[in-house]
């Protein structure tokens, strides 16, 4: 089989898939579904050359949300054990990141500031040459605007910033899994295990105090 990576991004409101031949992209396809990943992610792989099959998988851990994030990994490790293919994770924020600095050489320093439920954001700083500054961290929307230190925001939680102040542009974006090679090799290398930025909604009840 030619060496052929598939991407999978589910882990926001994106539903996004993209195959490459080594560093040439040869397909790919992308919706802004909200909800609904499981229903579109197959037909969506099914809808690529060879129906997607590749030597290497390549996945959004998160953070976002909950159930995108384990639609995709799912998918893509039941991929990885029928193609016998490898498979790998990527970060949700890293992803817009490097794809924002890539697209505009007036950004020295980002930040990717996500929708995080709950009232708060998702929020990771990145540097030109592209690299991460921290790691990603949930915060209210006044924390996030505390830390930008000067550093232009993109992303879907924007709007909380700007409502804050007007200084702060609204700048929606979201990973597309086609810029995946965008990302530094080491930011490609993650373990392919969720990172959802917070913890989960729902919380296992108390055990029973005995009798």
């Amino acid at each position: 089989m030619r060496d052929r990576l598939l991407v999978i991004d589910t882990a926001t409101a994106a539903c996004s898939v993209a195959l490459f031949e080594g560093e040439r992209l040869i397909a790919h396809a992308h919706e802004e579904v909200g909800r609904g990943h499981a229903e579109r992610l197959v037909p969506m792989i099914a809808g690529l050359p060879d129906g997607g099959r590749a030597t290497q998988i390549l996945v959004d851990v998160g953070p976002g949300s909950f159930t995108g994030i384990r639609v995709g990994i799912a998918a893509a490790r039941a991929l990885a054990l029928g193609w016998g293919a490898e498979v790998a994770g990527y970060g949700a924020l890293a992803l817009v990141g490097a794809a924002a600095l890539a697209g505009n050489t007036d950004f020295a320093a980002l930040a990717v500031i996500a929708e995080g439920g709950h009232g708060e954001v998702f929020m990771q700083r990145f540097a030109r040459p592209f690299r991460p500054l921290d790691t990603p961290r949930s915060l209210t929307p006044a924390a996030a605007l505390a830390e930008l230190d000067g550093a232009a925001a993109i992303g879907t939680g924007t709007r909380w910033l700007a409502a804050l102040d007007a200084t702060v542009a609204d700048r929606p974006a979201l990973p597309y899994a086609a810029h995946a090679l965008l990302l530094p090799a080491a930011e490609r290398a993650l373990p392919a295990l969720p990172f959802y930025g917070r913890a989960p909604d729902a919380k296992p009840p108390a055990p029973r105090a005995a009798s």
